[in-house]
């Protein structure tokens, strides 16, 4: 550290350094972690939690298991992105790489529905199904079922290593590992036929990419859920820096209401009996003791709390024993607890008595502020509803009314013209014909314009000239070699264009292109 000395008459100004103590140079840059042994929690949120955790996981593992029918042309896995033959399938939905769109659309509604959900009710998200939220859940049920609850893990990791100890943390790990392993299992199945992939990567036939990915997604399973846990929310993830912009007075936390709570006692029959002001919290840390993060939610809103709410759980159980009311620790918005805490503090002589806001019986008065669930539904919340309600029908829209047929046309370029013997110019061009459904079908390909025109297809010899049939494979592109002649009396008709019409007669879809007629004196 450098300081600037007290300047005297005639000095010259110059910095002198302090002597280093030694001690600070060994001092780390950052606190060493705490370990934090989460204690199990009882009550609706940690069920709710429960059931969150049950349907998400079952939805990733079983997911790429169930069959959808699409006939013979096409795979039956429900949910497959097939990128050797560039489809997405999702049930009776196939989508083409051109229409990649779509998959542009979803993560726009899932931006706008985590900003939806942040401002309406804090960050549920994470605290309920965010993936590393449900998979250090699942981490967590082992090592409660290994080595205990939070007293019996505390004991565990202060005690010297014995017999005992290595085979627990072995078992530990070695499920973590098994349940790292069953996460990337089942991320490649999305990529393949489940069935087929299995019993090719059991054989040690799968390919190399395959393998590779299992073990990436095993150590990263492995090191977020089971080692790094809440680090990951708190130095990694990007969203507790970002939800501070989508949350307002309004949005729904999880809040200790220190209006009723305060001053916290230990003793508060003794402090009662001595007329003693106390609160409701007997400062028994059950909040603390139950958090996932390690928090203590009595010192206000906190980056690293994910609303799980399980504090709640801990402190209406506590409520309940001391047949006191529920909620001293409760989801409440920021103007509520406001209005409270001024209610608290306005009610008496005493800065916060929650007593004086009880009635005879001990129930809350009246006054006190509950929270509305109509407040949910203010205008940031309603604009980020619109905006993603927007972008869902308009993509439902666009699926419903899409065609299954496309038409693409290119046209030659080298050379751009033939001009034949007897003075008639003919012109070529690469038709595809993209059959998005998984069933074959027959095409009627028309020239519309230049009357006097007439086509050929390679390999094609029925036809009048103007409109042939083309059988075209199931959801696949048939590409078609085309030749259009024009009389050599008729090339004026070529100034205005032509197009190119394709359509299935049996379903009435149709797409149209309209193309150019390169001669002598036009071709570019």
């Amino acid at each position: 550290m450098l300081h600037q000395p007290a300047h005297k008459a005639g000095s010259v100004e110059r910095l002198e350094a302090e002597p280093v103590n030694a001690a600070h140079l060994r001092k780390p840059l950052y606190e060493k972690r705490r370990k934090i042994f989460p204690k199990r929690a009882e009550g609706r949120f940690r069920q709710f939690k429960w059931l969150v955790m049950l349907v998400t996981l079952s939805i990733y593992y079983l997911t790429p298991w169930i069959r959808w029918d699409r006939g013979a042309h096409a795979p039956d896995q429900a949910v497959l992105i097939d990128l050797a033959a560039r489809r997405f399938y999702f049930f009776f939905i196939e989508i083409w790489p051109q229409e990649f769109f779509f998959v542009a659309g979803l993560l726009v509604m899932a931006g706008f529905g985590l900003f939806l959900v942040t401002s309406a009710v804090g960050r549920a998200w994470c605290g309920y199904a965010c993936p590393q939220t449900v998979w250090v859940d699942l981490f967590l049920v082992i090592e409660r079922f290994i080595e205990g609850d939070r007293n019996a893990r505390m004991r565990l990791d202060a005690a010297p290593w014995t017999l005992e100890k290595v085979r627990k943390r072995v078992a530990k790990h070695a499920i973590w590992l098994v349940i790292g392993a069953a996460t990337g299992g089942a991320w490649i199945f999305y990529f393949a036929d489940a069935p087929l992939l299995l019993k090719r990567f059991i054989a040690l036939e799968a390919a190399p990419a395959a393998y590779m990915t299992v073990a990436i997604l095993t150590a990263t399973t492995y090191v977020f859920g089971g080692l790094m846990r809440e680090q990951v929310c708190t130095y990694m993830c990007p969203w507790p820096r970002i939800q501070a912009a989508m949350l307002d007075e309004n949005s729904l936390v999880v809040t200790y209401n220190d209006w009723r709570g305060e001053p916290r006692s230990r003793h508060a029959k003794k402090a009662a009996a001595a007329g003693e002001v106390v609160g409701d919290c007997v400062d028994c840390n059950a909040c603390v003791a139950v958090c996932p993060m390690g928090i203590d939610i009595r010192d206000g809103q906190q980056l690293e709390c994910i609303t799980c709410a399980l504090c709640i759980d801990a402190c209406d159980g506590v409520m309940d024993k001391l047949g006191r009311e529920r909620g001293l620790i409760s989801y409440a918005t920021l103007s509520d607890y406001a209005a409270n805490m001024a209610l608290a503090t306005n009610s008496g002589t005493t800065a916060t008595d929650p007593r004086r806001m009880r009635d005879a019986n001990g129930a809350f008065d009246e006054q006190v502020r509950q929270f509305d669930w109509r407040i949910i539904f203010r205008p940031r919340v309603l604009l980020y509803f619109g905006v993603w309600a927007l972008v869902g029908v308009g993509m439902l829209y666009a699926l419903v009314s899409r065609d299954r047929l496309e038409l693409n046309v290119l046209h030659d370029r080298n050379p751009q013209y033939v001009v034949e013997s007897d003075g008639s110019v003919r012109n070529g061009y690469m038709l595809k014909l993209l059959n998005m459904i998984p069933e074959q079908r027959r095409i009627t390909l028309t020239l519309d314009g230049m009357p006097s025109a007439r086509m050929r297809i390679a390999g094609h010899a029925a036809g009048d000239g103007r409109s042939f049939s083309v059988a075209v494979d199931a959801d696949k592109i048939t590409p078609l070699k085309v030749f259009v002649t024009l009389p050599k009396e008729r090339l004026a008709e070529a100034e205005a264009g032509f197009f190119f019409k394709a359509e299935d007669l049996s379903s009435h879809e149709r797409d149209i292109y309209r193309a150019n007629f390169n001669q002598p004196g036009t071709a570019k």
